[in-house]
């Protein structure tokens, strides 16, 4: 036998952890499905550092090829998901209203950055554990404390996430994804990743070290193969990017 009010509904929304958590697992599940997004961060990085640390093709200096490549594909998967893939997924989010109708649900705009931002680590914290694995496989060697790889990361992807959401809430979605794989094709050549970057000449390596993608590559490079401690001037210099970013995202992102 029941009573009075047993089944009276009470409408409202959730408890916003909650709803946080529920869009971070949305985001991730729709990441994880989506083929070209899984070329881009998974496939390509993968492929990276199999093919360059197995064929003698780019002199990497001394050492083995993967002590070398590894810090630099870990970067580059960091940049894929953080800023390409978010850029792209967000701007076609964006143009096709779905953020609109987002911004008028009881999550918080806020709230919905915050879930974003959790399904780009979730997605982040798979790519590292499998580029670590078949890096392994290979033969690396890695050295250093593993709290300045991990503040490293976390700078690192607060930097290209402000970068993408920065592009991505200002540009047509066409010419997000456009410009987002523009950018990500440049800064693999051209961001340490694979080329080092004294191959570019003093001008150009002082010039490219102030890149984001290029303070990334060489801070873990500086930890993971020389055994460095924390790399404070590539870690100010995403620090930068970071704040900047995110600032300039925050001021100019357009939901509509």
């Amino acid at each position: 036998m029941t009573t009075a009010g047993t089944y009276t509904p009470k409408p409202g929304a959730a408890p916003l952890p909650r709803m946080i958590a529920a869009q971070a697992a949305l985001e991730t599940r729709m990441l994880l499905r989506n083929g070209e997004q899984l070329l881009l961060t998974v496939v390509i990085p993968t492929l990276l550092l199999v093919l360059f640390s197995s064929v003698d093709i780019v002199d990497t200096g001394k050492g083995e090829a993967v002590d070398f490549l590894t810090p630099g594909v870990l970067a580059l998967a960091v940049m894929s998901t953080a800023f390409t893939g978010q850029a792209i997924a967000t701007g076609f989010e964006r143009r096709y209203g779905v953020l609109k109708r987002l911004a008028s649900s009881p999550l918080p705009r806020w709230a919905l950055m915050t879930a974003k931002t959790a399904s780009v680590l979730v997605t982040e914290v798979l790519q590292v554990v499998l580029l670590t694995v078949i890096a392994f496989a290979l033969g690396w060697s890695p050295h250093g404390d593993a709290a300045a790889v991990l503040l490293l990361l976390v700078v690192g992807t607060a930097a290209f996430s402000g970068l993408g959401l920065l592009m991505a809430g200002t540009l047509k979605a066409e010419a997000t994804l456009a410009a987002a794989n523009l950018v990500f094709l440049l800064l693999l050549v051209g961001g340490g990743v694979i080329v080092p970057l004294e191959k570019f000449g003093s001008t150009g390596e002082q010039v490219l070290g102030l890149l984001p993608i290029s303070a990334l590559s060489d801070g873990l490079r500086d930890v993971l193969q020389h055994g460095a401690g924390m790399p404070w001037g590539d870690l100010g210099i995403l620090a930068v990017w970071a704040v900047a970013g995110l600032a300039a995202a925050g001021k100019f992102f357009r939901w509509e």
